[in-house]
Protein backbone atom coordinates (compact mmCIF):
# COMPACT_ATOMS: atom_id res chain seq x y z
CA UNK A 1 0.00 0.00 0.00
CA UNK A 2 1.64 3.95 -1.08
CA UNK A 3 1.56 6.34 1.53
CA UNK A 4 -0.20 8.41 -0.83
CA UNK A 5 -3.42 6.46 -0.40
CA UNK A 6 -2.86 6.73 3.29
CA UNK A 7 -2.34 10.07 3.49
CA UNK A 8 -5.43 10.78 1.09
CA UNK A 9 -7.55 9.34 4.07
CA UNK A 10 -5.57 10.59 7.14
CA UNK A 11 -5.35 14.39 5.63
CA UNK A 12 -9.64 13.83 4.54
CA UNK A 13 -10.19 12.55 8.31
CA UNK A 14 -8.30 16.14 9.19
CA UNK A 15 -10.15 18.10 7.42
CA UNK A 16 -13.94 16.75 7.54
CA UNK A 17 -13.28 16.41 11.89
CA UNK A 18 -11.76 19.90 12.10
CA UNK A 19 -15.08 21.75 9.51
CA UNK A 20 -17.58 19.64 10.86
CA UNK A 21 -16.74 19.05 14.86
CA UNK A 22 -14.16 21.78 14.98
CA UNK A 23 -11.64 18.79 16.37
CA UNK A 24 -8.23 18.68 15.63
CA UNK A 25 -6.84 14.96 15.02
CA UNK A 26 -3.34 13.06 15.96
CA UNK A 27 -2.20 9.93 14.67
CA UNK A 28 -0.47 7.41 16.80
CA UNK A 29 1.76 4.52 15.09
CA UNK A 30 0.69 3.02 12.08
CA UNK A 31 0.36 -0.70 12.79
CA UNK A 32 0.04 -3.63 9.94
CA UNK A 33 -2.16 -6.14 10.83
CA UNK A 34 -4.32 -9.25 9.23
CA UNK A 35 -7.63 -8.17 8.06
CA UNK A 36 -10.12 -5.59 9.51
CA UNK A 37 -10.53 -6.05 12.87
CA UNK A 38 -12.27 -3.38 15.55
CA UNK A 39 -13.46 -3.87 19.52
CA UNK A 40 -14.81 -0.26 19.21
CA UNK A 41 -18.80 -0.64 19.45
CA UNK A 42 -19.41 1.49 16.14
CA UNK A 43 -18.23 1.24 12.69
CA UNK A 44 -18.49 2.01 9.29
CA UNK A 45 -16.85 -0.12 6.25
CA UNK A 46 -16.39 2.05 3.32
CA UNK A 47 -15.92 0.38 0.17
CA UNK A 48 -13.34 1.47 -2.39
CA UNK A 49 -13.54 1.20 -6.12
CA UNK A 50 -11.78 2.28 -9.32
CA UNK A 51 -7.69 2.06 -9.69
CA UNK A 52 -7.72 1.26 -5.92
CA UNK A 53 -9.85 -1.15 -4.35
CA UNK A 54 -10.49 -2.29 -1.04
CA UNK A 55 -11.86 -1.29 2.51
CA UNK A 56 -11.50 1.65 4.90
CA UNK A 57 -13.28 0.68 8.50
CA UNK A 58 -13.78 3.76 10.85
CA UNK A 59 -13.72 2.38 14.22
CA UNK A 60 -15.42 4.49 17.41
CA UNK A 61 -16.61 3.86 20.76
CA UNK A 62 -20.05 4.67 21.90
CA UNK A 63 -19.05 7.81 23.97
CA UNK A 64 -17.06 9.28 21.25
CA UNK A 65 -19.70 8.33 18.66
CA UNK A 66 -23.03 9.88 20.68
CA UNK A 67 -20.27 12.99 21.08
CA UNK A 68 -19.62 13.38 17.66
CA UNK A 69 -23.32 13.54 16.79
CA UNK A 70 -24.48 16.02 19.33
CA UNK A 71 -21.45 18.17 18.19
CA UNK A 72 -23.03 17.82 14.57
CA UNK A 73 -26.92 18.27 15.33
CA UNK A 74 -26.80 20.00 18.89
CA UNK A 75 -28.78 16.55 20.30
CA UNK A 76 -28.12 14.78 23.50
CA UNK A 77 -27.96 11.17 22.29
CA UNK A 78 -28.10 8.63 25.01
CA UNK A 79 -28.01 5.40 22.50
CA UNK A 80 -26.58 4.41 19.00
CA UNK A 81 -30.14 4.52 17.58
CA UNK A 82 -30.92 4.89 13.45
CA UNK A 83 -30.00 8.15 13.65
CA UNK A 84 -27.07 8.69 14.95
CA UNK A 85 -26.14 5.37 12.92
CA UNK A 86 -27.20 7.34 9.66
CA UNK A 87 -24.62 10.23 10.99
CA UNK A 88 -21.91 8.50 11.69
CA UNK A 89 -22.43 6.59 8.23
CA UNK A 90 -22.46 9.80 6.92
CA UNK A 91 -19.45 11.09 8.56
CA UNK A 92 -17.36 8.27 6.81
CA UNK A 93 -19.34 9.12 3.52
CA UNK A 94 -17.59 12.69 3.44
CA UNK A 95 -14.39 11.49 4.59
CA UNK A 96 -14.27 8.72 1.90
CA UNK A 97 -15.53 11.29 -0.95
CA UNK A 98 -12.40 13.75 -0.03
CA UNK A 99 -9.56 10.79 0.40
CA UNK A 100 -10.88 9.79 -3.46
CA UNK A 101 -10.77 13.64 -4.16
CA UNK A 102 -7.73 13.43 -3.01
CA UNK A 103 -6.47 10.62 -4.62
CA UNK A 104 -6.74 12.38 -7.86
CA UNK A 105 -3.57 14.40 -6.91
CA UNK A 106 -1.89 10.86 -7.34
CA UNK A 107 -3.54 10.09 -10.29
CA UNK A 108 -5.98 7.30 -8.86
CA UNK A 109 -9.61 7.31 -10.12
CA UNK A 110 -11.49 5.59 -7.63
CA UNK A 111 -14.68 5.89 -6.18
CA UNK A 112 -16.59 4.87 -2.36
CA UNK A 113 -19.53 2.44 -2.19
CA UNK A 114 -22.01 3.55 0.24
CA UNK A 115 -21.17 3.07 3.83
CA UNK A 116 -22.32 0.19 6.08
CA UNK A 117 -22.56 0.41 10.06
CA UNK A 118 -22.03 -1.97 12.17
CA UNK A 119 -23.24 -1.07 15.79
CA UNK A 120 -21.63 -4.15 18.56
CA UNK A 121 -18.75 -4.88 20.29
CA UNK A 122 -16.17 -6.92 19.26
CA UNK A 123 -16.98 -7.17 15.75
CA UNK A 124 -14.19 -9.10 13.91
CA UNK A 125 -14.32 -8.70 9.89
CA UNK A 126 -12.17 -11.24 8.12
CA UNK A 127 -10.29 -10.08 4.69
CA UNK A 128 -9.22 -13.78 3.99
CA UNK A 129 -5.92 -13.30 5.40
CA UNK A 130 -5.28 -9.88 3.76
CA UNK A 131 -3.04 -7.33 5.68
CA UNK A 132 -3.98 -4.01 6.60
CA UNK A 133 -2.85 -0.46 8.11
CA UNK A 134 -4.15 0.06 11.79
CA UNK A 135 -3.94 3.99 11.98
CA UNK A 136 -5.01 4.57 15.30
CA UNK A 137 -5.87 8.53 15.81
CA UNK A 138 -6.89 10.88 18.99
CA UNK A 139 -9.15 13.99 19.76
CA UNK A 140 -10.03 15.90 22.46
CA UNK A 141 -13.33 13.77 22.65
CA UNK A 142 -11.55 10.18 22.38
CA UNK A 143 -9.89 8.30 20.32
CA UNK A 144 -10.84 5.95 16.85
CA UNK A 145 -8.96 3.66 14.26
CA UNK A 146 -9.05 3.77 10.47
CA UNK A 147 -8.34 0.64 9.38
CA UNK A 148 -7.08 0.92 5.33
CA UNK A 149 -7.07 -2.22 3.00
CA UNK A 150 -6.50 -0.84 -0.58
CA UNK A 151 -4.40 -2.58 -3.59
CA UNK A 152 -4.56 -1.26 -6.71
CA UNK A 153 -6.44 -2.95 -9.28
CA UNK A 154 -4.77 -4.33 -12.24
Amino acid sequence: MKAESINAFYRATQDVFHLMLDLSVERGDIKVIEGLVSSRNANVILGVTGDLKGSILFSFTQDMTLEMVRIMSGMEMRTIDNFVSSALGEVANIIGGNAVTNLTGYNYMCDIVPPQVIIGEYKSLSMANKKSLLIPLRTDIGEFDINIFLAENH
